[in-house]
């Protein structure tokens, strides 16, 4: 790679942290000045970087575009696949892949368990809506309004005595996750298995997948379910940060409380 080339993503780099003048952008680069103007002129020509009110570089509708392009080539089974590898390899559990499609939650990933029990689950089944820890996880996300149009329009099949029956009981389910951040399927749809389900993120905060971990109950318990879950979460960080998910930044809450999350561009 050329020098010059690696100078101007340093100072791609730099501009992306913060805006800077080019005296900012020359007072922290190893090379003159004048080799510093010449690189951010060029950057400026190729609408990189563009200069602000305040006379600082910032970045340019150039890279907005080039990123759009990126995430829109980012297939999310293919970005998810090493993650949930792993985390299948270190479980030995079943792991999941869904996403809504239309008004269904699909699977499209699965990795086998390595115990000889397992699910009847395959790519390319819907996951019950009511039931499912992957369907709750990705309707959580939805605008309140939506969720309760699809709750009133669902047919609550019971299989199993754990089964949620009714809009009522599923609506207040979907707020727990919403607010919690994850969701279980205590034998919901099948009365030997449970599951923990995490959601996937894009670029703009929003879930556009779940990833989830099925286990027989005779060979977990919940509480050792639940022990399962960091390393689940870890999973669908991991796909949702490289699918250009950055979460918003949080500070401690007043009086030492719990952290408060920042509004969106905000810097602690």
């Amino acid at each position: 790679m050329s020098q010059s080339l690696v100078r101007a993503l340093e100072l791609l780099g730099k501009v992306a942290g913060q805006p800077a003048t080019l005296d900012e952008l020359a007072a922290t680069s190893d090379v003159h000045k004048t080799t510093v103007m010449r690189l951010l002129h060029s950057l400026e020509a190729e609408h990189f970087l563009v200069r602000n009110g305040a006379g600082q570089f910032q970045l340019g509708r150039r890279l907005f575009e080039l990123s759009s392009r990126a995430l829109e080539q980012r297939d999310i089974r293919q970005v998810a696949h090493p993650h949930l590898a792993r985390l299948n390899g270190a479980t030995g559990h079943t792991v999941h892949l869904a996403e809504m499609e239309g008004a269904e939650v699909v699977y499209i990933d699965k990795f086998e368990s390595r115990h000889p029990v397992r699910m009847y689950s395959r790519i390319g089944l819907t996951a019950a809506l009511h039931s499912a820890a992957v369907a709750k996880v990705i309707l959580a996300d939805l605008p309140v309004d939506r969720r309760e149009q699809i709750a009133a329009g669902l047919d609550y099949v019971r299989t199993t005595g754990n089964t949620i029956t009714g809009a009522a009981g599923l609506l207040a389910e979907l707020g727990e996750v919403a607010e919690q951040g994850w969701a279980h399927d205590r034998e919901e749809h099948e009365s030997y298995v449970h599951c923990i389900a995490a959601p996937i993120r894009d670029a703009s905060g929003r879930v556009v997948a779940a990833a989830s971990l099925s286990v027989p109950v005779m060979l977990l318990d919940y509480e050792g379910l639940l022990k399962l879950l960091p390393g689940l979460k870890d999973a669908t960080r991991a796909i949702s940060t490289d699918l250009g998910w950055a979460p918003a930044p949080t500070i401690p809450g007043p009086g030492g409380g719990p952290p408060r999350t920042l509004p969106a561009g905000s810097r602690p």
